[in-house]
């Protein structure tokens, strides 16, 4: 059994890493976490004065968070009892990402929070939780 559990670190989304590692270790299965990170366009003279003051790229620090989620997701998965769980980040749309994970490793579950930290886009574009209930090739548990 492979599952994709997805986090943002918000709260809901470590209980959905929480079920995710006690389903995974209820049935040895596979656990996949996967953290997508939007790239914001910051106006060209932030940018400029943000890169002059010699500090790291957006990309790159954005690219830091996304790994220190994933460890502390991972951490937590272990202490339930999942050492070997696998983790992603990627660029772009949450929804996106998580859906072709999931494709591609040929998930039979996916596990996320109903809320993340996008409170403001999900109200405007829609949740990645209901995206990704509208748009996955397999069964889909969203964890309140």
């Amino acid at each position: 059994m492979c599952i994709v559990v997805a986090t943002d670190g918000s709260e809901a989304a470590m209980r959905a890493v929480e079920f995710a590692a006690r389903l995974a270790s209820c049935f040895g299965g596979e656990l996949k976490i996967v953290n997508a990170v939007s790239v914001p366009e910051p106006p060209q003279e932030q940018l400029a004065a943000f890169s002059r003051q010699g500090r790291m790229s957006v990309q790159a620090f954005l690219g830091e968070q996304s790994e220190e989620t994933l460890k502390i997701a991972r951490q937590r998965a272990n202490e339930l009892g999942v050492p070997g769980a696998r983790s992603e980040s990627r660029t772009g749309d949450a929804a996106t990402a998580i859906i072709d994970i999931a494709c591609r490793d040929q998930a039979d579950v996916i596990v996320l929070g109903k809320r993340g930290l996008g409170r403001l886009s999900g109200l405007l574009l829609g949740s990645v939780s209901q995206k990704v209930v509208g748009l996955a090739p397999c069964t889909v548990i969203v964890v309140p």
